[in-house]
């Protein structure tokens, strides 16, 4: 068998089964193409095959199918291929999902950035609904990701997807889109010019066969393909139905890491993203530099814990506080009187009140002893 007849092959077992069968995957994984075409041409052994005319076309004829979508600028992946992104090949070792799953027998892909190129990429997926807080976040996280040498993957649909893409455009990196139809086509149509941007400066990636129209079981499909292909995934608004689940749960299987952006306690669309967290199956993020360090080697891209301001109160030693907390703001007191509040002998209480002179904590004024400005402020 050549590489050539393999890819036929391939070709024509992507035009008669529908993207993500496992049955058709994993028995292509097992046997091999050509062995697993020879068994579908006489339909021995898998049901539910294609019967669409176009679809029988291209089985038939795969090396017109080739040539037709080289024409669109499409070119099929196949494994074995320099081009092959070996992570993908993870799915074989994964159980189904909701009756998807297995390494794809190949992707037809259109723009000049390689799939292999994709090792250390970062899904941004969520809500199509989402609010102009949800597409905030996605898009600065995206901008981040992509400004550090990441590419971003998404699926170019509303909402989250959209914004995920044309914040990493925004941060001067690059993005892919995976869809759910035929490479070939733009869904949804009013994304077009977006799509068609990618396609010029990045690539539009697909495992349904030029021409073909999204499905709901394509999608299901499609998202194990956005999990498989990237180092991590981020969840940035979902609902408790939300497709974005899928591909987190796809994640999850892989062990990759999930990442969830948290929303309003009372917002519909972020309560799947808080159940994710709330049950470990997502690491809570706020920015893309936390991304960066969860997708990240041990050490590389560490983000500095937040700290509130260091006031001259925080390098005060506990008898200085004990002495501090005592002194009066305005009206002053005499040290007898701040030595009691304190709880401390007098004799010590002078020495601490010095020491607090000096670092301007302090100020000893007619009447006793008050807070300086600089302890009031």
């Amino acid at each position: 068998m050549t590489a050539l007849d393999d890819r036929l092959a391939r070709v024509a077992i992507n035009a008669l089964g529908e993207p993500g069968d496992p049955r058709l995957l994993d028995a292509v994984t097992q046997h091999g193409a050509p062995r697993v075409l020879d068994m579908l041409v006489g339909q021995r052994t898998i049901d539910d095959l294609q019967t669409d005319p176009e679809a029988r076309r291209s089985a038939s004829d795969p090396e017109r199918t080739l040539a037709e979508a080289a024409v669109q600028g499409l070119r099929f992946v196949v494994p074995g291929d320099e081009e092959w992104p070996s992570q993908l090949d993870d799915l074989a070792l994964t159980a189904p999902l909701q009756n998807r799953g297995g390494v794809p027998v190949g992707l037809w892909v259109r723009g000049p950035v390689r799939l292999d190129q994709l090792v250390g990429s970062v899904a941004v997926v969520g809500s199509r609904s989402a609010t102009t807080y949800g597409a905030d976040v996605a898009a600065d996280l995206a901008a981040d990701v992509a400004a550090a040498g990441r590419c971003v993957v998404s699926g170019a649909a509303y909402g989250i997807d959209q914004a995920g893409h044309r914040g990493a455009l925004a941060g001067g990196g690059t993005t892919v889109a995976v869809l759910a139809c035929g490479a070939d086509r733009v869904y949804p149509a009013s994304h077009r010019q977006l799509i068609e941007h990618i396609a010029a400066h990045g690539a539009v990636v697909s495992e349904a066969i030029p021409g073909w129209a999204p499905t709901q079981i394509r999608f299901l499909a499609r998202n194990r393909l956005i999990a498989a292909l990237t180092t991590g995934t981020v969840v940035v608004e979902a609902a408790v139905r939300s497709g974005a689940l899928n591909t987190a749960n796809w994640a999850t299987r892989l062990n990759r890491p999930v990442m969830g952006v948290p929303g309003p306690v009372t917002s519909a669309p972020s309560q799947g993203v808080h159940q994710l967290i709330r049950s470990q199956a997502a690491t809570l993020v706020t920015s893309g530099a936390e991304v960066l360090e969860e997708v990240s080697a041990a050490g590389e891209h560490l983000v500095e814990e937040p700290r509130g301001p260091v006031r001259p109160r925080d390098r005060l030693t506990t008898r200085q506080r004990q002495v501090l907390d005592a002194v009066p703001v305005v009206q002053a007191a005499p040290e007898a009187s701040i030595a009691r509040t304190a709880g401390l002998l007098l004799a010590d209480t002078r020495g601490v009140l010095a020491t607090l002179a000096e670092q301007g904590l302090a100020e000893q004024v007619p009447g006793g002893w008050r807070l300086a400005a600089l302890a009031r402020e």
